[in-house]
C-alpha cells in the first residue's frame, strides 16, 4: 500500500492563503480534503499568520475574510485544529483570523450542541 504525499509546500499554501484568489481556493478545498495533508495545511496556515503578524501593515479585513472562508470550506475533521491554531497567539493578526473563523460557524456545525 502506497501513501499519497500531497502536492505542494508549507510555503505555497501560505501563498495560497495569502492571494485566496478562485483559482488558490480550489487548489485549497482540494488539499483540505486529502486527510494526509491536514499537518502540511496547518503548517501552511501557521506560516501564513506568523507572516501577517510580523508585517508592518494588518490588513485584518482580509484575515477575517480568510478565517471565514477557511471555516466554511474546511471539513469537520479539521475544526478543532483549526480553532487551536487560531488560538496559539495573543496577536491581533491571530484576533482576526478566528474573528473571521468563529463567525463561519464551523465548529458548531461539526460539533452541534449536544441538547440536554
Amino acid at each position: 500500500m502506497t501513501s499519497i504525499s500531497p502536492i505542494g509546500s508549507r510555503e505555497t499554501v501560505a501563498e495560497s492563503l495569502a492571494s485566496l484568489t478562485a483559482e488558490q481556493q480550489n487548489w485549497l478545498t482540494l488539499l483540505m480534503e486529502n486527510p494526509t495533508s491536514d499537518d502540511l495545511f496547518l503548517e501552511g496556515l501557521h506560516l501564513y499568520l506568523d507572516k501577517a503578524s510580523e508585517g508592518s501593515f494588518l490588513n485584518s479585513l482580509k484575515l477575517q475574510k480568510c478565517g471565514e472562508w477557511i471555516g466554511n470550506s474546511a471539513p469537520a475533521r479539521l475544526q478543532i485544529r483549526l480553532t487551536e491554531a487560531a488560538k496559539s497567539s495573543q496577536h491581533a493578526a491571530y484576533q482576526a483570523f478566528r474573528d473571521g473563523l468563529t463567525r463561519s460557524g464551523g465548529l458548531e456545525r461539526a460539533y452541534p450542541k449536544a441538547k440536554i
